[in-house]
Formats: C-alpha cells, structure tokens, sequence
C-alpha cells in the first residue's frame, strides 16, 4: 500500500510536535496501539530530524512524514532522517518539484484556485487545506471540488472530536489532519495511554462513516 493509500485507510494524519527526541518512539507505538499507523512529526521543533529518523529506525510499523516543512532544506535534511511524506503548509514550488522529481510523495497546502492548479501541474491530486477553519471549512472544499473534482484535501487546522465526523464523511475529504489525537502536553507528560485513547476514539469515528 503506497503512502496516499495509507493515509486514507488510516483516516488521519496526525500532526505530532516533539520537543524531546526521546519521546517519539514512545509516542509513536502509543500512536499505533490505537490504531494510527502514521504520523506527521512538525518540523516546528529542533527535535523533529532525530525524532523522525529514531522512529523510522525503531518503529518499522509506523509511516512517519515531516510536517511543516517550508523549505527545500528542511525536505531533503528530513527525507535523509526516514521521511516517507512530505507535508507542506503552502505550496512551494521548489519543494513540490524536488519531492516530484526523487519520487517522495507531497501534500502541500493549497487553498485557492490558483494553487490547486499549480499542483495539478505536477500531477498532484491530494493536497492540504489549512487552515481549514479559517479559509471556509466544509463549505470551502464543496465549492472547490466543483471545478476540482479529481482532487482529494486533507482539512487540518479546526477539525476536531466535535466535527471529525462531518469532515470524514465528506468525499473530497482524503483524510483529515491534526494534532488533537497526540497533543504536546500529553506527549511532554508521558501520557501514552491517553494518546492511545484519542488516536483509537478518532479512528472508531472515521470507520463509522464508513461503515
């Protein structure tokens, strides 16, 4: 199963901020007690790299991508650490090119017209939506997928317990993004059974809309 197609069997792609390298492996099978089997970890933090590259080493189970990646850089120190994905809050030209041309799957922000059709131009058909919750949410990706029909968004940015059902269910929708399922502080606290507990809550309403 190739990447894509693991993030929409999974239903999200949870964005996970480490502060402590020596918290991802934890983390991560926390993650996959709970039936998350991928994880999208920030490049927000100095210890997103060696979290990337000990949970691609020690969790072989686990799909990790980096997040936040907003140069080309930060893709290419990331790809060498184990990253699978690259998931971008815009759309850069440079990054998309480079993930395109060495075959790195990439999923980089687009909210508008304009830059849907960048993308397409690379043959890119799952992209970010984020902020969803600013840029028009639900109602936004409905009228985008009108002339966009082939495209697929992952809304991350306002989606939630409270709403991940509405999203989930929406056919444009790939997958949903955030961070509500592995949250920083639980992490910082080493509460991995409660980060079980949400990843697992989050996938029994992804898979109800499904059923």
């Amino acid at each position: 199963m190739d990447v894509l197609a693991r993030m929409r069997a999974c239903g999200i792609v949870p964005v996970v901020v480490l502060e402590n390298a020596d918290d991802a492996v934890e983390t991560a099978k926390a993650m996959l007690r709970g039936g998350v089997d991928l994880m999208e970890i920030t490049f927000r933090t100095a210890a997103a790299p060696e979290s990337i590259r000990r949970v691609a080493q020690q969790v072989p189970d686990m799909l990790v991508g980096a997040g936040t990646v907003v140069t080309l850089d930060q893709c290419k120190e990331a790809v060498a650490c184990g990253a699978k994905f690259i998931v971008s809050p815009g759309f850069d030209e440079e990054v998309v090119t480079w993930c395109c041309e060495n075959g790195i799957p990439v999923t980089p922000g687009c909210v508008t017209p304009t830059e849907i059709m960048g993308a397409l131009k690379h043959g890119l058909k799952v992209l970010k939506f984020f902020p969803a919750n600013v840029y028009g949410g639900l109602a936004a990706l409905k009228s985008l997928s009108g002339p966009f029909g082939g495209v697929k968004f992952i809304p991350t940015g306002g989606v939630g317990p409270a709403n991940l059902a509405e999203f989930a269910a929406a056919p444009m929708v790939h997958a949903v993004g955030g961070s509500w399922v592995c949250p920083k502080g639980d992490i910082t606290a080493h509460s991995f059974d409660r980060i079980e507990t949400l990843c697992r809550e989050a996938r029994q309403v992804i898979e109800s809309t499904r059923a």
